[in-house]
């Protein structure tokens, strides 16, 4: 191990990549190595290394923050660092990557002595099958694999290149995603996941594993899956088919059936709802958590005096949590179109958006831009291979947070701004027959689809116009979306016999839903029954909706069910609030009890013979 080969490179191929060059060279020659450095830079590519240097090299050295094609370096022991490492820990380095090639090359000496060489005659039928025989399991497999490191770059690409190739020598098809710093490449589909038989994961950041579930997902490092790509695809293989869980009781079975609804619809989600709805999201824990905060901070008074428990509180929730509303909701939004690349153009949008008065419509506005420009961007502007890195760090941010940010200050900002103006004088200003119907329409919303895009559009407008300081559309969104679990658990109790013992069981569960306003606990029912089921929870939830409008109840928490009225000036107009929610409940309760009378009674389920 005398020879080395690298290659140095970072985003503006100057100084870290000059820096690390002259660091391996000095370094190797005073440890006795002989080495060629190429460097990849602005300027282009600098003292390339020849096919003999690479062939002549017992390993080789990739010291870089962008993509390095490792495609000509095939056969060869690859060490793959950063620039920054490869200039502060030169030695370290060095010796780290010799170590790994020699266990690689003992590896495949022992390997070739533990197998004993065939007879000559025995030669060309072993030849025919060797593809076979190097894939630890009969036939051929279909994998799939997401690599990422936290830069997004070199051990991201090197990586997925070294499964591919691992996964050819065995005999095997692999499609990899790369989750880059330009957003995730060679996105795996729903048909790619339900084929494969088994996932790779190498990655050094986080990676969602939900699209995998049932499937057996080996988790790694970038940094093996490079050192021992064979390997990592033989241990996904090896690994045993993941045990399908069982549920007992009928309450867990009837949340699990929650649970899958709720994410059957997010799998039938695509296009700019999706991408509203993961911007939502996203809002949403910031919101939650600023208005809790907010409305404890009342507990100190609405005015709480200045340097007071209760002034830092309203700093918290109001002046830090709810000024990041407007910004989060873009920014995320952009990130579902665009993946990272959409996420700096529109959290400044955002943010630009609200300071021009934009509110949340502002919001929604400047996520679409965002997102869609940086997209064209990525895809539309080519630069050569040795200045790709320049894309997701100056590039892309620079172009499409410009051309956001003109369009905000130049055409649409004034416009948008004039009708949240206009809506917001509206609602604040609107007389009591108004106020009622807007009661009667989002809460007849909330219930139409329990958690679906009618229910998530009446949530989402009350939620945005918390920051326009308008609290009663949230208040009536809240009572509404209670209503229906609450109802139909109040209906298994009237009409007992019109409902089975399972449906009964789960109306206990229901009950602890609707109090913490989750909606979506009355799906299982809506689904099995819809055209009764649907009609009365619309009827109870307009009721609620209609009825705390016309008592002016206000919610400064955008989440938490029934537990706010707990917080201190959280929610005006307590009582009658309640009085909305158990009107609304009761009108469901009697209305399914009546609908569910025009079909057959239901047959109580018989309890099994011991």
């Amino acid at each position: 191990m005398k020879r080395i080969a690298a290659v140095t490179a970072c985003p503006t191929g100057i100084a870290h990549t000059f820096m690390a060059a002259e660091a391996l060279r000095k370094t190797a020659e005073v440890m006795g190595y002989d080495i060629k450095v190429e460097t990849q830079g602005s300027e282009g590519v600098k003292t390339p290394l020849s096919a003999g240097d690479i062939a002549d090299a017992d390993l080789v050295i990739i010291g870089a923050d962008i993509h390095v094609d490792p495609s000509r370096f095939v056969g060869k022991p690859i060490y793959a660092t950063s620039t920054s490492r490869t200039i502060r820990s030169t030695k370290a380095v060095i010796e780290e990557a010799v170590s790994e090639a020699q266990h690689e090359s003992e590896s495949q000496q022992e390997s070739e002595v533990d197998v004993p060489a065939p007879p000559v005659a025995a030669t060309v039928s072993s030849a025919a099958t060797s593809v076979a025989s190097t894939s630890p399991s009969n036939g051929l497999k279909h994998l799939v694999g997401i690599t990422s490191c936290p830069t997004g770059i070199a051990h991201t690409f090197m990586a997925a290149e070294a499964l591919r190739k691992a996964a050819v020598e065995l005999g095997h098809e692999i499609k990899v995603e790369t989750q880059g710093s330009v957003g995730a490449k060679n996105q795996l589909t729903p048909e790619d996941i339900a084929q494969a038989d088994a996932v790779v994961i190498a990655a050094d950041t986080y990676v969602d594993l939900t699209r995998f579930k049932g499937k057996r997902v080996y988790e790694t490092s970038t940094k093996q899956a490079l050192k021992a790509g064979k390997g990592v695809i033989n241990d996904a293989l090896t690994l045993p088919e993941p045990e399908v869980q069982a549920t007992s009781g009928n309450g867990r079975d009837y949340l699990q059936s929650v649970q899958q609804a709720k994410a059957d619809r997010s799998a039938k989600r695509s296009g700019p709802y999706r991408h509203l709805l993961t911007g939502v999201s996203y809002m949403l824990p910031v919101i939650v958590a600023g208005g809790l905060i907010i409305a404890l901070s009342f507990v100190f008074g609405l005015e709480p005096e200045e340097g007071s428990f209760g002034a830092a509180l309203l700093q918290i929730g109001g002046e830090s949590a709810f000024a990041l509303i407007v910004p989060v909701l873009s920014g995320f939004i952009a990130f579902s179109i665009a993946d990272r690349p959409g996420l700096a153009p529109g959290l400044i949008g955002g943010m630009l958006a609200a300071n021009l008065g934009m509110g949340f419509l502002g919001g929604i506005l400047s996520g679409f831009l965002a997102g869609y420009i940086a997209l064209l961007v990525r895809d539309k502007i080519n630069l050569p291979a040795n200045l790709e890195g320049l894309k997701p760090v100056l590039v892309i941010p620079l172009l499409s947070t410009l051309a956001v940010g003109l369009l905000l200050v130049y055409v649409f900002g004034a416009p948008v701004k004039a009708i949240l103006d206009g809506l917001t004088a509206f609602l604040q200003n609107m007389g009591q027959t108004n106020a009622v119907i807007l009661g009667l329409i989002l809460g007849g919303m909330m219930a139409v689809d329990m958690g679906g895009p009618v229910n998530k559009a009446a949530y989402t407008f009350a939620v945005g116009l918390l920051a326009s300081s308008v609290f009663e559309p949230m208040a009536a969104v809240m009572a509404a979306g209670m209503t229906p679990p609450l109802g139909l658990a109040l209906g298994t109790l009237l009409a007992k016999r019109q409902f089975t013992d399972e449906e009964k069981d789960a109306g206990k569960v229901a009950t602890v839903l609707g109090i913490a306003f989750i909606t979506e606990g009355a799906i299982p029912f809506a689904a099995k029954d819809p055209v009764r089921v649907l009609p009365a929870c619309i009827a109870g939830s307009a009721v609620t909706g209609a009825l705390s409008m016309l008592f002016g109840c206000t919610l400064r928490a955008p989440h938490g069910g029934i537990f706010v009225l707990a917080i201190p000036n959280a929610v005006t107009q307590g009582g009658l609030y309640v009085v909305a929610i158990a009107a609304g409940t009761l009108v469901t309760a009697v209305a399914i009890a009546q609908l569910k009378r025009w079909q057959p009674k239901a047959k109580a389920v018989a309890e099994p013979q011991s």
